[in-house]
């Protein structure tokens, strides 16, 4: 008896050294160890790629750096470097990523969620607590976020930095980020429990713009099987003079732009520029240009708009869409001669027919204004993602229309006022703002982690309990209002509106609108 007692403890003492360690997990570079906290284990500040510092400042990312011991995971990394007042603080070491996993054992195979911050693609930052990645991994899924270059340290061209790279290309260095961070979680993935077939990228603003460059990207290809792309879509042709919807220029165009920075910074060489304190590229006064992705044949091989023409794109399943209004945060001015001044401006020729199309009201800018910038920098390009995935596609294609009005007082300037640039943020990650919850903000909320997450586990948003959501057709176009406790479905909202919009971006693209946008912006 008391030989066998004694073989029992040996054999627990065996299991106890010989099974995993709770939050220990083995990754490129090393070991790291989390928390685990109600069921979820969080990692957090795991490197996916060299400190882009140095030599490093404007290059692909590089291999991880190899650790000894167990690493601890357990804080958030540095913001990368923007301007603005920011508490989590910022650094150009700023490559790494933070994971929430529910997974019992690396076994599990849990669907995987990447998401991207917006900002713009001049801030943004992992440890913003609205996403959190908490109460999505509770759905059974597996939560990434991950950092990327901003601003002039992220997205600088120049002739030197084309000249150096070996595809003499130069300016998407944070979508390069963002790749690489892909690929991390390709090899990396399944030891949190994950499967690397079923990633889905989303993120919102710059990060579901990101997000359509990368379904566009042969870089990126087999990276992620589904995407979402919230109030994102890059669709709108390249332009020297960038204006929201019309924000991608041409290398050429982005290089001379960082030579006017490297002369405003004064210096002479890209040895300089390197040599200068990552703060000088935040300074007020330096010349425009330097702070978004190019077109530079590589990265992004085109116009996207173009490339999805002719098929060549990544063929996942996608479920986009943007928010009611949007053009509460974007649009030139309250006043209607400033509006219409700036419609006439960035316009042109298709001004008159866009200001009948989105009119104005006496001295007001009310709603049916704004949406021509709500839909001109987000809308079309949703809409018209889903009509060429639709038609040049195989893959599942679902288009959402968000339409939860915060609660402002009658006596409010914003009384009346449609959903917002970035309001469903927070109910994504169902993480509501515990002083600003209203009737029926909670179901909604539930809903839509559903739908988000059904849609990363399969490609279908829909499942039990939830209102049908139809996939988008070109032959019968459907799309879903998320709004109130009970969302449905309907047709596109201000269709014809929308039309006029699409005439201007096909004009556009004709010889006649790309010689006339060239003489504007010279």
């Amino acid at each position: 008896m008391k030989t066998r007692f004694l073989l029992f403890l040996l054999a627990a003492a065996c299991m106890a050294s010989c099974s995993p360690k709770p939050g220990r997990v083995k990754v490129e570079g090393g070991l790291i160890r989390g928390v685990v906290t109600d069921s979820i284990t969080v990692y957090k500040g795991i490197p996916f790629a060299a400190p882009p510092i140095g030599d490093l400042r404007w290059k692909a990312p590089q291999p991880v750096i190899p650790w000894t011991g167990v690493r601890e995971a357990t804080d958030y990394a540095a913001c990368p470097m923007q301007a603005g007042n920011n508490p989590y603080g910022y650094s150009e070491d700023c490559l790494y990523l933070n994971v929430w996993t529910p997974a019992k054992s690396a076994k599990d195979k849990l669907p995987v969620m990447v998401w991207f911050y917006g900002g713009g693609f001049a801030g943004g930052c992992t440890a913003d607590p609205v996403t959190d990645g908490t109460e999505l991994a509770r759905e059974g899924v597996i939560l990434v976020t991950t950092a990327y270059r901003v601003g002039k340290i992220g997205f600088l061209a120049h002739p030197e930095l084309s000249a150096e790279d070996p595809h003499g290309v130069s300016g998407n260095f944070g979508l390069l980020d963002q790749i690489a961070a892909l690929r991390w979680v390709q090899k990396n993935i399944a030891a949190f429990g994950g499967d690397p077939d079923r990633v889905t990228i989303f993120g919102e603003s710059a990060g579901g713009i990101a997000v359509s460059m990368l379904c566009a990207s042969p870089l990126a290809a087999g990276l992620f099987r589904r995407a979402i792309s919230e109030s994102g879509g890059s669709f709108g042709p390249t332009r020297r003079h960038m204006y929201p919807g019309e924000n991608m220029k041409l290398l050429r165009d982005a290089e001379q732009d960082g030579v006017r920075i490297a002369e405003g910074l004064g210096a002479a060489s890209l040895a300089e520029l390197r040599a200068l304190p990552a703060e000088r590229f935040l300074e007020r006064g330096l010349p425009q240009g330097g702070g978004w992705p190019v077109v530079d044949g590589y990265v992004i091989p085109d116009d996207q708009f173009r490339l999805y023409e002719q098929g060549c794109f990544n063929d996942v399943d996608i479920l986009v869409g943007y928010n009611s209004d949007e053009g509460a945060s974007f649009s030139w001015s309250k006043e209607a001669a400033s509006h219409v001044a700036g419609v006439k401006e960035r316009f042109g020729p298709y001004a008159d027919a866009l200001l009948e199309a989105y009119p104005v009201a006496g001295n007001a800018v009310p709603k049916t204004a704004r949406d021509l910038m709500r839909d001109v920098a987000f809308g079309w390009h949703t809409w018209s993602w889903c009509r060429l995935q639709a038609e040049k596609g195989s893959s599942n294609v679902y288009l959402y229309y968000f339409d939860q009005h915060p609660y402002y007082p009658a006596d409010s300037p914003r009384y009346g006022s449609g959903s917002p640039h970035g309001q469903e943020v927070r109910f994504v990650f169902q993480h509501l703002d515990p002083d600003d919850i209203h009737p029926t903000d909670e179901d909604l909320m539930r809903i839509m982690g559903k739908y988000w997450t059904n849609f990363a586990r399969s490609g279908d948003p829909n499942g039990p309990g939830l209102p049908a959501w139809p996939a988008f057709d070109n032959a019968n176009p459907q799309v879903m209002y998320l709004t109130g406790s009970v969302p449905f479905s309907g047709p596109v909202p201000d269709e014809a509106s929308m039309q006029v919009a699409d005439d201007y971006f096909r004009w556009r693209r004709s010889p006649e609108g790309a010689a006339w946008a060239e003489t504007t912006d010279n």
